[in-house]
This record gives C-alpha cells, structure tokens and sequence, in this order.
C-alpha cells in the first residue's frame, strides 16, 4: 500500500500487543501467527531440493593498500544471474553476484569502500553492525545517484508524505561515493546492504547484501575451523514470477512510490529459502568441525534453525559469537531462533555423525517448503582436525546498569493515522528522539505490538532483561539486533564511543522500515 492509504486504513493500539482487528482485517491473523508477514508464493515450478552446490562468495581483494588502509571498489550494476536452474533473474547486484563479494578486513585497519551507481535507481549503502562515522553510516537520505544522473535527488529520496521528507538535507553524490570504515571494533561477522529511504525492502529482495568480516589477533589465536571450514552462511527467502523474475508486491510496480500491497504490510514472505544464493543447496562435509557464520537476509521472515537428525546428546549447534563478535564462553543450543538481520557464529562437528550421514539444516518456523533450508552429507573421508572450541573465548566488559546516565523508553507499534511508529510518531528525518553523549552508558527499552527486530545503528548493546526477567537464550553477548515477540519488552545497555552525529535505530522488518518505523538519535 502507498503511504496514504497506509495511514487510512492503520490499525489502533490497544495495548501492548492488541490491535482493533475491524480497522485491519487481517489483523486478528496476524496477532494469532505470532510472526509477521505473508507468503508471497512463486509462478513457475520450484526445484528439488538439495541439487544445488552450496556457493561461497568470493572475496574482494583490495585494489591498493598503504600503512593503514586497504581500499576495495564495488560497482553497482544490474544482473542477469541462474538462481533456478535452467532460468535467468534479473537483479540489482553488488559487483554483479548475489550475495554480493564478501569484504574482509583486519581490526585497527581502516577499509575505503568506494561505490560505484550503475543502477537504474539512487541508492544508499549501509555496513550493518558496522562502529562508523555518520557520514559512512548509510543515513537513508544520503543518496547515491545513478552515473550519469541529473536528478537532485529529492525527487526520489524516499517517502511521499512523510512529514519532513521535502525538507531533509541528505549528503547526495552522484556516480560514485566513498565510505570509510576506521575498523575500531572487534572481530564480528557484519554484512552491508542498501538503506534507501523508503525503497530497502525491494533493494535487498533484488539482490544488494553482501558480507562484511571482521578479524582480530583475539580470535586469531583461538583453535576454531578456518579457511573452507569457515564458511559464511546468507539465508534468504524469494518467490519467482512465471518469467524468473522476483516477485514482490510492491504498491508501484515502477517503484516510483514505496510501499506494498495491502495484504503485505507486515512483512513479505517467499516460498523459495536460499542460501548464498542458491536454493535448498548441499554441501560434502568431512568428519570435522566447520564453522557457520549465520545470517538472516531475509526481508521478514523469522527461522528456527536445527540441524535434523540431532546428534547423540543434542546441542549440536555451538553458539561462540553474536552480532558484535565472540561470545565469552560458548552456548550449547539444539535450535537457535534467528529474526532478520541477526548473526550467530555456531560450530558444529561433523564427527559427531557417522560417515554417509545426511544432515538437513531445517526452519521449525516453515512449513512445506519453507521448513527445509540446506543439507549436509558427511563424507567417510578421514581428516586430522586440531581445531575446537574452547571453554573460554574472550574477555567482555559487562556494562554497570548503574551508570547508566538516562533511561529511555521506545515502543514499536501500529498506531491510528500514523502507521508503524515509533514512540507514536513516523519517520521525520532530521528529527531526533534521543541526545546522548559521547562516552556515556544509556538504558534503552524496547517495547512492540507485534513481532519487530530492533536494530541500533553506531555502537552495540548488551542486553539485561526481557519482559522483567533474565535475558534469553539467544540475547547472549554484544548485540546490533534484538528480536521482540509480540507484547515484549527488552531492556539494553548501551554505552556511545568514538563517533559524534546523527544515526538510526529502526525496525529490520524491511516492510515496517519503509513504512516509517525508524528514528533519528544524535551522539553529542
């Protein structure tokens, strides 16, 4: 739906949690699921599973490095890629793969990305979980513009309507644009992606994400699967036109205008899972620990991932690092619950299986063909394998809840004549909600309605409470990312270093963020 008639038909709050279902009449679906979104289903027949090799995407090696910087170049440009076999989608890619190639860089290091637009649509780049100055950041409305492009930008800068839109004062380029990312942070699985202003939901689901990681001398010196047992993990969901091309219900099919139909307001489902870009794949494995740097793309859809069959005496997937990097000790799970735009680094050793084994990484959360999402065959092939996870991995300062110098609150909702808001209000670029200073420790609180994954750009939290408890089981560590069931409320310590200036937290539910669920905080 376009914005206007996203207002006109928005459904009250009534609590946390409860929505005037006669305003919305899906509403009472939607709070019976527990989850967001709808399927959006494909057109042509879809592939058997497990045919496909899992891919790996490459890395981009540096164009030119000096004492203290490595600089890499990422063109912008259109695709014609085989996702399906036997047929051609077309795609807006980062270098012209999907994902995208994945950038590694070293902790003290400065990385200099420059973007080049070849695209037929501005766009904005954002390293997520990235520590970065603001002008790097990927702020919505600071826009990348085609090459070649005579267009201002603030004609297709984001949101029709949205009060403030007209008059914000993006930082435009046109062609090409720099961003510099200083590397003052630890070792992390970070990924990037487009954040224009209203458009960041058919921007990733056409293909713009790609990894970003993170080492250290720390990590370095941890005994833990390297090289092709180090194998990053992109997890998407898709639905195909009869044509190959990507379905997605936008409300302008010429994505002049954002938004989507009425029916998926609250997320966009696909009925194809991908990983790295391929379809329900495969992958040989030895008898031997790999590691799996897991991330949901996806632009709504929640997974429960389990490896089936479990092995003997469970806890097959061995949790040693969050959004922000390793964990300090590990966490044993037989499931682990992933929303989009999280990562969990788990290990898993192969040699718990008998040679010949199958083993299916499976989403509880699906059903059909959305509860599988790849598969591993262990091979007879006897390897000498060193590498474990110890019992203690870093050292992590537990920020002190009682330096906290402000306690801010922040609720997600669907709100009458407003949309998705937060603290009741839609996106107004320029606006802050939130001024904390430099080196100071804050408590945020985070509410919803319904199911949001809250993401706070700059720095990383740590989270201390959910719903008046303990933290859960999978808010352990730094975070950039905290899933919030629907009628939770989650408390984090945060604490602003090294960066002054405006920045973002946001629904990563990318139908509620292009439809207004974002804030501007600014670092003083």
């Amino acid at each position: 739906m376009n914005r206007r008639r996203f207002l006109g038909v928005g459904a009250s709050v009534l609590g946390a949690g409860a929505l005037a279902a006669v305003a919305v009449p899906s509403a009472a679906r939607l709070l019976a699921e527990g989850r967001p979104g709808r399927l959006l289903s494909s057109e042509l027949a879809l592939p058997e599973a497990f045919r496909a090799a899992l891919p790996v995407p490459a890395v981009l090696q540096p164009v030119r490095t000096d004492g203290t910087s490595d600089h890499y170049e990422i063109t912008q440009k259109v695709a014609e890629l085989e996702i399906l076999p036997g047929v051609k989608t077309g795609m807006w890619t980062y270098g012209g793969t999907f994902p995208g190639p994945t950038v590694v860089t070293r902790s003290g290091r400065t990385a200099v990305v420059s973007h080049r637009n070849e695209l037929p649509v501005p766009s904005v780049t954002h390293l997520h979980g990235g520590h970065t100055p603001a002008d790097s950041d990927g702020y919505p409305v600071d826009l990348l513009l085609p090459v070649g492009s005579t267009d201002s930008g603030r004609s297709t800068a984001g949101m029709p309507g949205m009060p403030g839109m007209h008059h914000a004062a993006g930082r435009n380029a046109t062609g090409e644009r720099r961003y510099t990312y200083p590397g003052r942070q630890r070792a992390a699985t970070l990924w990037y992606h487009d954040h224009r202003m209203g458009f960041t939901g058919p921007g990733v689901w056409r293909g713009l994400a790609g990894f970003h990681l993170v080492h250290d001398d720390e990590e370095d010196a941890l005994p833990l699967p390297r090289g092709d047992r180090d194998l990053p993990l992109m997890i998407t969901d898709r639905s195909f036109a009869a044509d190959g091309s990507f379905r997605y219900p936008a409300a302008d099919p010429g994505l002049a205008e954002p938004g989507v139909t009425d029916d998926y307001a609250n997320g966009v489902l696909g009925d194809v899972i991908l990983v790295n870009g391929a379809p329900w794949p495969r992958l040989d494995v030895d008898r031997a620990h790999y590691r799996l740097r897991l991330l949901n793309a996806s632009n709504a859809r929640l997974y429960r991932l389990e490896l089936d069959p479990q092995p003997a005496g469970g806890g097959a997937l061995v949790q040693i690092g969050s959004d922000g990097g390793l964990l300090a000790a590990p966490v044993r799970h037989d499931g682990i619950e992933i929303a989009p735009a999280e990562r969990f680094d788990v290990v898993v050793d192969f040699a718990r299986y008998e040679p010949g084994t199958r083993v299916r990484l499976v989403n509880r959360f699906g059903d059909g063909r959305t509860a599988e999402v790849m598969r591993f065959d262990v091979t007879s092939q006897q390897v000498g394998d060193d590498t474990k996870v110890p019992d203690r991995l870093s050292t992590i300062e537990a920020l002190d809840a009682s330096a906290a110098v402000a306690t801010r609150d922040f609720t997600f909702r669907r709100s009458r004549g407003s949309g998705w808001t937060i603290n009741g209000r839609p996106y107004e670029p320029g606006e802050s909600i939130a001024t904390p200073a430099l080196g100071t420790v804050e408590r945020w609180r985070f509410s919803t309605d319904l199911h949001h994954p809250v993401h706070v750009h700059l720095d990383h939290f740590q989270v201390i409470g959910r719903n008046g408890a303990d933290p859960g089981p999978y808010d352990a560590g730094w975070k950039d990312t905290v899933d919030l069931r629907p009628a939770e409320a989650v408390e984090v310590l945060v604490r602003f270093t090294d960066y002054a200036g405006v920045y973002m937290l946001h629904c990563h539910n990318l139908e509620h963020e292009d439809m207004a669920m974002m804030a501007d905080f600014t670092v003083r």
